[in-house]
């Protein structure tokens, strides 16, 4: 297991850096609850680039970087969600609001896949959405936007996460975090989802959040309440590689969560050393072998040194022509 010492840290004044997108050229992108996205530049210093609408409305949960330099951003509001796609200029224009004919509601997550395909998670239907943090609700759903549109690909799921297309790029694994499992479906060449299966399956305390693939076939799944990093085997065995727990508090999440109580500000009941809410993984670095987390409650970005390097992300060779521009911006205020 990696110790907690063994943990490097980058970037400043990050606010709610839930989701985390690395590159080759070392630049680190991070959701900000400030109403946009943040740039970490590869010495360190942190930008943020802010849609300029008049009201900070938006709450930006998941991100992914598109070809031409852009970001979509999922909206995680407290009613109305959706996905907008917010330009260098902070130009900010929707992207998916509604979808098979309903509006969508809060939105979690949003990733490119290599084929350009977009995957666009709903953790739930019901408001508000604690509601959903129960073994036994399961309407969350997954969309899928390509050159034939928009519709919903897969439903029925315990709080709908992160998800991600597998190296053989023929399954499309999700984490469904308050059922918690990891589900996989068959992925055809349309782009179209069938065969629901259980990967693994977690324990007391273990939410699993945000996934991702090193280039061997295993998967790292973040658990955003006992703050570990579980690497699962292709065969779906798990090993804890690293921790930063608070039992105790962990313990009472655990029984409020059976109780079907379970409510946001738990959350903060858990206080850990070192990460706050651990909640995604990006590989980085030249070879891929440095591992960025994400924290939902952090202000900057732990880093590792992984035995196995990454997947290589759709996103990996984006470079937006405005990363200068921006760079040259003082540093705003939290």
């Amino acid at each position: 297991m990696l110790s907690l010492d063994e943990l490097e840290f980058t970037g400043s004044e990050l606010n709610r850096p839930e989701c985390v997108l690395a590159t080759r050229s070392g630049h680190l992108y991070t959701a900000d609850a400030r109403g946009g996205v943040a740039v970490t530049y590869p010495d360190g210093r942190s930008r943020l680039l802010a849609h300029r609408t008049e009201s900070p409305w938006l709450l930006p949960n998941g991100i992914a970087l598109m070809p031409d330099g852009t970001f979509l951003l999922t909206h995680l509001g407290d009613v109305s969600g959706g996905v907008f796609q917010l330009d260098g200029h902070g130009e900010l224009t929707p992207f998916l609001e509604e979808v098979d004919g309903i509006a969508l509601p809060p939105t979690n997550f949003v990733g490119r896949d290599h084929a350009g395909g977009i995957w666009i998670t709903v953790s739930t239907r019901h408001h508000p959405r604690h509601q959903a943090a129960r073994a036994d609700v399961a309407d969350g759903f997954i969309v899928r936007v390509d050159e034939h549109g928009a519709r919903i690909a897969a439903e029925g799921l315990g709080y709908t996460n992160e998800c991600v297309v597998d190296p053989t790029r023929k399954y499309l694994y999700v984490n469904e975090t308050f059922t918690r499992r990891v589900s996989r479906f068959k992925l055809d060449k349309n782009g179209t989802l069938s065969g629901q299966e259980t990967v693994t399956e977690f324990g007391p305390a273990d939410f699993p959040d945000g996934l991702t693939f090193d280039s061997a076939g295993n998967l790292w799944v973040t658990c955003i309440i006992s703050n570990r990093l579980i690497r699962v085997a292709p065969d779906g065995g798990q090993q804890v590689f690293l921790e930063d727990c608070d039992h105790e508090n962990m313990a009472i999440v655990e029984e409020r969560y059976q109780a079907g109580c379970l409510q946001g500000a738990d959350f903060d009941r858990v206080k850990p050393k070192v990460l706050r809410n651990i909640s995604s993984l990006a590989f980085g670095g030249p070879d891929l072998r440095t591992a960025w987390l994400g924290c939902l409650r952090g202000a900057s970005l732990a880093n590792f040194r992984s035995p196995s390097a990454g997947l290589i992300p759709a996103h990996f060779d984006f470079v937006p022509t405005w990363l200068d521009q921006l760079a040259s911006m003082p540093s705003s205020p939290s």
